[in-house]
């Protein structure tokens, strides 16, 4: 995905080690692990739910619609 090796994992933590310091470093550590699990959640939750069969009384209402739809464009075509 990022494409990140050894060298960069080892640099990007000695840089947040000088940032956040020792004792904010594994809170900080945390936070973005919860943050990450919460947005991979939320991602497949959605995911899930696109992937879902719509119940049947959208279906009929959708039909309906479309058949209402249909009949008044008719309608407009054989008036104009």
């Amino acid at each position: 995905m990022f494409n990140i090796g050894l060298p960069e994992l080892i640099l990007i933590f000695f840089v947040a080690l000088i940032i956040f310091g020792p004792r904010k470093l594994p809170e900080v550590g945390r936070s973005i692990g919860k943050a990450l699990r919460s947005f991979k959640k939320a991602s497949l939750d959605i995911k899930e739910a696109l992937e879902q069969e719509p119940p049947e009384e959208i279906k009929q209402e959708v039909k309906q619609k479309l058949e209402l739809r249909e009949r008044e464009e008719g309608k407009e075509k054989t008036t104009g």
